[in-house]
C-alpha cells in the first residue's frame, strides 16, 4: 500500500509554500524508516529462512518488494537532507516583508541550485520545478 502510494501523482494546493514540501519528504521518510525497521526485524528474518530454506518462488517477489522499499527510504533520505538546507533559506519568505524577501532570494536560488546539480533523486525537472512553484 505505502508503494502504491509512492508511485502516484501527488495532489497539492497551489498555495503551499516550500516547507510543504520538506514536510512531506519527512513523512515518507518516516514511512519508509518504519518499513525498513519491520523488515529488519527477527520475525521477518525467520519468515525469509523458512522461505529461503523451503526454495520458495515467493522469494524473487519478496526481494522486489524489498528493493523498491529501501529505494524509496533512501530516496526520501536524500531529499529530506537536500530540502533542509533550503530552510534556512526559506525562513525570509514566511517572515519578512516582501522588500525584505528580495534579499533571501539569491541564497535559495543557489541552494535549489547545489540540490539540482548534486541530489541523486531530487534532480528531475519535476521535481526542480514543483519546488519552484511553492517558492
Amino acid at each position: 500500500k505505502v508503494l502504491a502510494e509512492n508511485d502516484q501523482l501527488r495532489k497539492e494546493a497551489d498555495d503551499l509554500g516550500p516547507r510543504a514540501e520538506l514536510d512531506y519528504w519527512k513523512k515518507r521518510l518516516s514511512k519508509f524508516n518504519y518499513l525498513m525497521d519491520q523488515l529488519k526485524s527477527p520475525d521477518v528474518k525467520a519468515v525469509l529462512g523458512v522461505l529461503t530454506a523451503a526454495k520458495s518462488k515467493l522469494l524473487k517477489n519478496w526481494r522486489a518488494l524489498d528493493i523498491r522499499i529501501t529505494d524509496a527510504a533512501n530516496e526520501a533520505k536524500d531529499n529530506v537532507k537536500y530540502l533542509y538546507s533550503l530552510e534556512k533559506c526559506c525562513d525570509p519568505l514566511y517572515n519578512s516583508d516582501p522588500v525584505s524577501m528580495v534579499d533571501a532570494i539569491p541564497g535559495l536560488i543557489n541552494a535549489i541550485k547545489m540540490i539540482q546539480s548534486i541530489s541523486q533523486y531530487y534532480n528531475t525537472s519535476e521535481k526542480i520545478s514543483s519546488l519552484f512553484v511553492k517558492v
